[in-house]
C-alpha cells in the first residue's frame, strides 16, 4: 500500500475514534442525585455508566492501535505482519488500516 493511502486511512480511524470519544460523556450529576430513586432506576444508571466506561476502553484500544499502526509506518514496517513477517493485503488493510496480523494469523490467534 501507497504511504500517503496508509496516512489517510490511519487520519480518518483516528478521527472517528477521537469523534465517537468525544461524544461519551460521564452520567450528568442532576437533581435526580440528590433525591431517593428506585432500585430500577439506580440499576438503569449503573448499567449505562459501566457501558460508557466499556466503550470508552473500547476506543482507548482501538487509538493505540492507530498509534502503533503509524509508529510501523514511520518505522517502514506497517502492512507487514508483526507475527510473521508476511505482508499484510492490501484490502485488508483498506477494511481494517490498523491490522497487525493476515487474516489467518489473526483467527488463529482468537481462537
Amino acid at each position: 500500500m501507497e504511504r500517503a493511502r496508509a496516512q489517510e486511512l490511519l487520519r480518518r480511524e483516528r478521527e472517528r475514534i477521537e469523534r465517537a470519544l468525544g461524544t461519551q460523556t460521564a452520567s450528568p450529576d442532576d437533581d435526580l442525585t440528590t433525591r431517593d430513586q428506585h432500585l430500577g432506576d439506580q440499576a438503569t444508571d449503573l448499567y449505562d455508566d459501566e457501558l460508557t466506561a466499556g466503550l470508552r476502553d473500547q476506543l482507548a484500544e482501538e487509538l493505540a492501535a492507530v498509534a502503533r499502526a503509524e509508529q510501523r509506518l514511520a518505522d517502514g514496517t506497517y502492512g507487514i505482519s508483526i507475527e510473521s513477517g508476511k505482508p499484510i493485503p492490501d484490502e485488508r488493510l483498506e477494511a481494517n488500516p490498523t491490522a497487525e496480523r493476515t487474516v489467518e494469523e489473526q483467527a488463529r490467534l482468537e481462537r
